[in-house]
């Protein structure tokens, strides 16, 4: 019986970890080592993220699995979430903290860039859904001000890829995570370096970008020592969260959507080649870059953000909840007596999330939810609705077949809004596994070292290792009229 160690470093938008695989021939065991804080700062009127306390607290995390734990790990490999980054000078010094993807400076810049480049071009050039955080629109807004920081920017790298490089010393940026950017041709390797011209952004600031999988090099001499690590390699996983989550779906078959449930919902299909059209920019879908070959066709949803925000909304009102007694609120609430659309720029980043779905209730002549148990329930009913509106759409475009529903990440644990799910798709539900995230850049790690073959085997590890949960369609309610009323509140 051979045991190969790997940490995962899995950084969220509001947590990160460091989780210790183990794996044991074709099986894999996850040890939680550390797990920290991430939020976003608040500084002269801007959100940023703090890139050096996240270094900290990932050399914490690894000098606890050596000192406390005991153990050497094979490697390590980093992901976060997509679209920011660092800006690096000459030298290859932090020129400043990140901006933070919820930062009001891109508000008008989908809008201003359109001016020079089409909205239609822009997409058949990228085939990225159209956000206004999506780093393309990040740089032009600093364009469009003049920044001086962009003036004396020699190089920038997403937040995994500046993590690996402060780990290793080596600016490259991984695949998945540059693919989010809105600046790639397609299904390549490439910088679409037309269209960044247009947008007039100085295009040598952009790295060279690798494949996940690709070994960077080694812990540099002064993080090992001060973590007590040997000199383990830096393994470039699938940067971005979603890459290493799908990793994880557990199917050795090509015929499932999935629903990678967090902070976001990323809810697609994994496509052999991208998928880009006329209808597929209406519908506003994404082609961001997979392993092996592979592109996540998928259309980012805002996903578990609006149950957290309520949390924390009551939480600072003096009211505590639970996640099991938020969800017990929804059960004991009517269902779909009030609907919202969850991508309604209402709700990417208010000030009193509770307010914002009461005023969207509001604004679209369906009264207004009072209690939380209405507030709550209507978050669910219109995240598991909009779920089997996204299928829908994914199936006016892809002839690939959809059997089944695979939920992972943190959000497989919330059984009611799986059911939910679903009831409203009249889909067979597989939930888990839940550290999806962290799995996949595991075992994406072991596949860099030769340990594990292909993406297949993967999956085959994944299917032996954790319990799954099925759920079935109830039909208790009547979803297709819920579905009709949602429908309106769509228009």
């Amino acid at each position: 019986m051979s045991k190969r160690y790997f940490l995962a470093f899995d950084i969220g938008a509001s947590s990160g970890r460091a989780i210790l695989g183990t794996l044991i021939d074709d099986k894999l065991k996850l040890t939680e080592i550390h797990r920290f804080v991430n939020q976003m700062q608040l500084l002269n009127g801007h959100y940023f993220w703090n890139i050096f306390s996240l270094f900290n607290e990932l050399k914490t995390g690894l000098k606890k699995c050596v000192m406390e734990f005991g153990i050497q790990t094979e490697s390590i490999g980093i992901d976060t979430w997509g679209v920011d980054f660092v800006h690096l000078n000459k030298e290859g010094l932090i020129l400043s903290l990140p901006f933070a993807y919820r930062d009001s400076r891109t508000d008008s810049s989908m809008d201003d860039l359109f001016r020079f480049v089409p909205r239609e071009e822009v997409y058949a050039q990228t085939g990225i859904q159209l956000m206004q955080f999506n780093s393309l629109f990040q740089l032009f807004s600093m364009v469009k001000d003049h920044s001086s920081l962009l003036e004396i920017t020699d190089s920038i790298l997403f937040m995994p890829d500046a993590l690996n490089y402060l780990f290793s010393g080596v600016k490259k940026s991984e695949f998945s995570i540059a693919s989010t950017s809105q600046m790639m041709v397609p299904g390549t390797c490439k910088w679409n370096y037309g269209l960044i011209e247009k947008a007039g952004i100085p295009s040598g600031i952009l790295p060279e970008i690798i494949l996940p999988g690709t070994i960077l090099g080694v812990i540099q001499k002064e993080v090992a020592e001060e973590t007590g690590s040997k000199p383990v390699p830096v393994i470039a996983v699938a940067g971005h969260d979603t890459g290493s989550a799908i990793v994880s779906v557990p199917s050795i078959l090509n015929n499932f959507a999935y629903i990678s449930s967090g902070t976001w919902s990323l809810m697609g299909i994994e496509s052999l080649v991208p998928i880009v059209s006329e209808q597929t920019l209406q519908l506003n879908f994404t082609n961001e870059g997979g392993v092996d070959g592979t592109t996540r066709f998928l259309k980012n949803i805002m996903g578990m953000w609006l149950i957290q925000e309520v949390q924390r909304i009551w939480n600072g009102q003096g009211t505590v909840y639970t996640w099991p007694e938020m969800v017990e609120l929804a059960r004991k609430s009517e269902p779909f007596q009030f609907l919202i659309n969850p991508d309604d720029t209402l709700f990417l980043n208010p000030k009193d999330m509770t307010q914002s779905v009461r005023d969207f209730c509001y604004q679209t002549a369906q009264g207004t939810p009072h209690t939380h148990g209405e507030v709550i329930r209507c978050i669910y009913d219109s995240l598991a609705l909009k779920y089997r509106y996204t299928l829908e759409q994914i199936r006016e475009v892809s002839d690939q077949p959809v059997e089944v529903i695979h939920i992972i990440g943190g959000g497989a644990n919330n059984h009611f809004l799986n059911q939910l799910t679903a009831d409203a798709t009249g889909m067979r539900v597989v939930a888990g596994p839940t550290e999806a995230t962290a799995i996949g850049n595991i075992l994406i790690q072991a596949k860099a070292l030769g340990y594990v073959g292909s993406l297949s085997e993967i999956r085959q590890i994944i299917a032996n290792s954790f319990e799954l949960v099925h759920f079935v369609p109830s039909f208790e309610l009547n979803w297709d009229e819920a579905y009709n009323q949602y429908l309106k509140i769509m228009v």
